[in-house]
């Protein structure tokens, strides 16, 4: 009886870190990237004056299975909504491969994001303060390292099923790079214009056949 007795208590205490962390921010905050007129790459969580230089926003979760929710049952639905689950992961990492396992089996709604560039590591360091992974968020709590009971217990303080409820056609987003790769945009010249490539010289014109005028023999070379 004493046994669970304190692991009520234990989920009531977990419960309540969620509620704490959820009262404060149902989704994960964004990051910036930055990057300035001479080059340089910050991180910062507050958007950058229009004037600061280019900027890349970090998708640390606050979307991904609510785009698709309409998809989940209603209950599933407002978990998902409340308390979004985001995987981070990175490449040649068995513990991810594990985390990413055991969130499919248990049927929770996740998004993905890998770390596998400097960019995305300084990205990670922003949001958990250092490059532990798999990290796992639950709404705005963070748990470092995999765990198959940590894990398990602070998704059922979040109100997650216990078994899958997901129907048969549900997919997860595909997993994403934490800081998303932008293409180069084409060179403008000075007047604003896209910059062209200059156009090939026409060939010149053959000339045209005198061989009957200036050699009335036929003879050729």
């Amino acid at each position: 009886m004493t046994r669970n007795i304190t692991t009520r208590l234990a989920a009531l205490t977990l419960l309540a870190t969620l509620l704490a962390f959820g009262s404060m921010h149902v989704h994960a905050q964004a990051v910036y990237r930055i990057v300035g007129p001479d080059g340089r790459v910050t991180f910062s969580d507050k958007p950058p004056p229009a004037t600061a230089g280019k900027a890349t926003t970090i998708d640390a979760g606050a979307s991904g299975p609510a785009a698709s929710g309409s998809a989940l049952p209603f209950e599933l639905k407002q978990v998902a909504g409340k308390y979004p689950v985001t995987l981070y992961t990175g490449s040649n990492c068995g513990p991810c491969g594990s985390g990413r396992a055991m969130l499919s089996s248990r049927g929770v709604p996740f998004t993905e994001r890998t770390v596998n560039t400097a960019q995305d590591a300084d990205a990670l360091q922003r949001l958990s303060g250092d490059n532990t992974l798999p990290l796992l968020t639950i709404g705005s709590q963070q748990l470092k390292g995999y765990s198959d009971t940590e894990w398990n217990q602070f998704l059922d303080a979040a109100g997650y099923p216990k078994t899958s409820q997901l129907p048969a056609s549900y997919r997860n987003p595909p997993a994403a790079p934490l800081v998303a790769v932008q293409k180069q945009a084409p060179a403008t010249s000075a007047t604003g214009n896209t910059a062209q490539e200059p156009l090939a010289a026409p060939a010149p014109r053959p000339a045209p056949d005198r061989s009957g005028v200036d050699n009335p023999a036929g003879i050729r070379f």
